[in-house]
């Protein structure tokens, strides 16, 4: 199993990071799939229609965001750790992603830049509807 560890800077509110984290509306606007969320630990989660799912095991309001991340073809979970943190009127976004496997690091990797975090940096910075439901198809093909 592997580590992914990232750092992004994202033109907004660290305010706005977390809703963007954790409010399924805004989750399905920037992946353009269903996503089911509740800013509560112990609350189940899925997104891109149920392929990723898991339970937040730590919530810090607007500060950090622990969870437990499954996908059905994987022996186990993995966990997600987000850390936001604001730098004058950006975020700075720590992204440590534990436990992952071997064989999914370079696509769960370049999800994370792509699907994950370039996609909520896109939504927040011009305001717009953005839609990644390619990833759903292009998860099935590389995890």
């Amino acid at each position: 199993m592997s580590t992914i560890e990232k750092s992004y800077l994202i033109n907004a509110s660290p305010e706005d990071v977390f809703e963007a984290l954790v409010n399924p509306d805004l989750i399905q606007n920037w992946s353009g799939d269903e996503a089911k969320m509740e800013a509560v630990v112990g609350a189940e989660f899925s997104l891109w229609s149920g392929q990723m799912f898991g339970k937040n095991l730590v919530i810090e309001k607007n500060k950090k965001l622990v969870q437990e991340w499954c996908y059905e073809q994987w022996s186990e979970p993995s966990q997600v750790t987000i850390i936001i943190k604001p730098k004058g009127k950006i975020s700075v976004v720590t992204l440590l992603h534990e436990n992952v496997p071997e064989k999914s690091v370079n696509s769960i990797a370049d999800g994370w830049d792509t699907y994950y975090f370039g996609a909520i940096e896109e939504m927040l910075s011009k305001g717009g509807k953005i839609h990644t439901a390619s990833f759903r198809q292009n998860t099935k093909q590389v995890l």
